[in-house]
């Protein structure tokens, strides 16, 4: 049997997923030495402030153009995309990045899949460009990972 959720319910999911992401950046922000990648997370944290608002004004009902009806039932399989392995406090800083790394696949992955049901117009494309920002959101977050996990040696 096939589980379902409401459109708004999927928001909610999601709404929730973008502070937990907030949370996490911010935290990693305080436990990094260089500035560079400091500035670089807590840019991340702001980006995933502007999603949150955005699917805030989604689930109020203040985006028109493509918008679903909150009760519309969707199949909880886009849900999923969504779900993963949570971050711990005692996680090497180079695991955190990767998990990260996964956490925004699986949110460009979602909203991929929210665009897909969407008709065209104002929403299809705000999910579409949510799913594009998610995957640099990804890229940039492997990088750090790279920077963490294989450091520049002095001379080379």
């Amino acid at each position: 049997m096939t589980a379902y959720l409401t459109l708004e319910e999927l928001l909610e999911k999601a709404i929730g997923k973008e502070m937990e992401a907030q949370t996490l950046y911010a935290d990693l922000s305080q436990k990094v030495k260089e500035n560079t990648t400091r500035d670089a997370l807590q840019a991340l944290v702001r980006q995933e402030e502007g999603h949150q608002k955005l699917l805030e004004q989604y689930r109020d009902g203040k985006l028109k153009g493509g918008a679903l009806g909150k009760g519309e039932r969707l199949d909880y399989r886009i849900a999923e995309k969504l779900d993963g392995r949570g971050y711990s406090a005692d996680m090497a800083l180079k695991d955190v990045f990767l998990l990260a790394a996964e956490r925004e696949k699986a949110a460009h992955e979602f909203y991929l899949a929210l665009a897909e049901i969407h008709p065209a117009g104002e929403t299809k494309t705000l999910m579409t460009d949510l799913a594009a920002q998610e995957l640099g959101h990804k890229h940039r977050v492997e990088y750090l990972y790279t920077e963490v996990a294989f450091p520049q040696l002095d001379g080379g």
